[in-house]
């Protein structure tokens, strides 16, 4: 006997197939570096390390006109400690970070998506 235990995902949303080499796999469409997901669309993200993201940068997550309330943010092979100038602008917006290592922030992400919260995720590739 085997157990589908895949989540079931509303129509119009996209899950994170998979992650590595670089890149990722969203619904059916490859990733190539950083990315921005949201429940229904995935954006480029110009920042290409953690040490390159700044509030600016994060500005996609409120110009995509999403409501947003959790931004998992996946910061490579390893959770690191975010500045707390980030983490209060966000705030203000009304927007909860939570960082973690990209492969939690993927998992995270998935979950939330089927509970079908309002959840956006920022995500650095690992190799």
């Amino acid at each position: 006997m085997s157990l589908d235990i895949t989540p079931m995902v509303p129509a119009g949303k996209q899950l994170i197939l998979s992650y590595g080499n670089g890149g990722f796999r969203i619904g059916e469409q490859a990733y190539s570096g950083s990315v921005v997901i949201f429940p229904d669309r995935t954006i480029s993200w110009a920042p290409a390390s953690i040490s390159e993201m700044t509030l600016e940068s994060l500005s996609v997550v409120f110009d995509a006109q999403a409501d947003v309330d959790i931004l998992l943010l996946g910061c490579g092979p390893r959770n690191v400690m975010i500045d707390s100038g980030i983490r209060d602008g966000l705030r203000a917006a009304g927007v909860v970070l939570e960082p973690m290592d990209t492969g939690a922030a993927c998992r995270t992400f998935n979950v939330l998506l089927a509970e079908e919260r309002r959840v956006a995720a920022a995500l650095f590739p690992v190799d």
